[in-house]
């Protein structure tokens, strides 16, 4: 895959573009910065390898901070319960994961579910309790 140059201005734009809110500066004053009209800068930000140059150098600074983050996390599950950030931790953890198989494996009689089903939640209430 041949991968696009960018020119100095478009990596001076990213470097603006990067900062939190843009550095405090409008997309007009960015422009102005690097040298170019508006009307360039948006046709840059529409740039497919200019916006995964953003987005790489985005990720980059702010890999600095996923420690911090990372720490914060756990009192914002508890004092908030907040699932979705639970979600986030088990993942980072490798303990959820979005997939899971089941593969049954039948003898031919027959299946008793409600001894299935007890036998889950026992198991569950188990798991709750602290066992």
């Amino acid at each position: 895959m041949t991968k696009t140059k960018l020119s100095e201005a478009q990596l001076r734009a990213i470097e603006y573009l990067a900062l939190p809110d843009k550095g405090g500066l409008t997309y007009a004053e960015v422009a102005a910065e690097v040298g170019v009209d508006e009307r360039t800068l948006r046709r840059w930000r529409s740039d497919d390898a200019f916006y995964e140059e953003l987005k790489r150098k985005i990720i980059k600074d702010s890999a600095k901070d996923l420690p911090r983050v990372f720490a914060s996390m756990p009192e914002h599950v508890i004092s908030g319960g907040n699932a979705a950030m639970a979600r986030i931790i088990l993942q980072a953890h490798g303990m959820l994961s979005d997939k899971v198989e089941v593969h049954a494996q039948h003898s031919g009689g027959a299946v008793d579910v409600d001894a299935i089903r007890a036998r889950m939640m026992a198991q569950a209430k188990a798991h709750s309790d602290g066992e």
